[in-house]
């Protein structure tokens, strides 16, 4: 590692696994002080650990993104433990339902995929805000999907969720980058453990390796996880508003 994230704090959420988890790993590994939140407080709390036992800085704080609340909660145990923060990854997202066509899709299926995705993004950047502000420093990091920019049946409430995260971050590039705050997007597509629980997962797993340009399937610590600590490093400076995909090229965005 090059130490690209050394003297940083971050906020990692959704940091228990998948990709949240393999952002937390490489963070701490390229120098940053984390805290570490997931609606898994055990789950995420073991990831800490992890860092801790190898050296690093990191906490973990349960949190569920839809409680206002516990999003600010999280932001007041940053600064109680590091006294700032530099780096917001929002990565944790929920209301996730494969077969909610458009036709069948609900009004709370759609209400939980706002909260859990925009709202909950909005939130956590205007409790960061002050303090990246008063540095004249920050690296806003939110997490969209193909499913925005290349949508397939079934997933309506999901890609409508992820298409506001993607108009918010450009907004917030509008009005942020006056105070050295870049604000980006990223589209993941990354291999966790949760695609070999079912048998559905492991068939979706093999669909995506043979449909990557690459032919693989990417990991979150190996393939996604170098694209946010550029995002979340000084070098980004210039990199503002964009929403950028680590998938091997599944997806094109305009």
């Amino acid at each position: 590692m090059t130490g690209r994230l050394d003297g940083r704090v971050a906020i990692v959420t959704g940091a228990a696994g998948g990709i949240g988890g393999g952002a937390a790993r490489r963070f701490a590994d390229e120098g940053a002080s984390l805290v570490l939140s997931d609606i898994n407080g055990e789950a995420v709390e073991a990831v800490a650990q992890e860092i801790r036992d190898k050296g690093g800085r990191a906490i973990a704080v349960q949190c569920d993104i839809s409680v206002p609340e516990q999003i600010e909660a999280v932001v007041e145990a940053t600064i109680q433990e590091y006294g700032t923060v530099d780096i917001l990854a929002n990565i944790a997202q929920g209301g996730l339902n494969e077969h909610a066509l458009l036709e069948n899709a609900t009004e709370d299926e759609a209400l939980t995929a706002y909260r859990t995705g925009p709202l909950q993004s909005m939130l956590f950047m205007q409790k960061c805000l002050p303090y990246m502000k008063e540095k004249g420093y920050g690296r806003v990091i939110n997490t969209a999907s193909g499913a925005a920019v290349s949508p397939r049946p079934g997933f309506s409430t999901y890609a409508m969720a992820k298409g506001a995260v993607m108009a918010l971050t450009r907004v917030a590039s509008q009005e942020w980058g006056q105070y050295g705050i870049t604000t980006n997007t990223f589209l993941p597509v990354g291999r966790s453990d949760a695609f070999n629980l079912t048998e559905q997962g492991r068939q979706a797993a093999a669909m995506i390796e043979s449909h990557s340009p690459v032919r693989r399937f990417g990991t979150p610590y190996d393939d996604v996880a170098p694209l946010l600590v550029f995002l979340a490093s000084e070098e980004s400076g210039y990199i503002n508003g964009q929403a950028i995909g680590a998938d091997g090229g599944i997806t094109f965005i305009a």
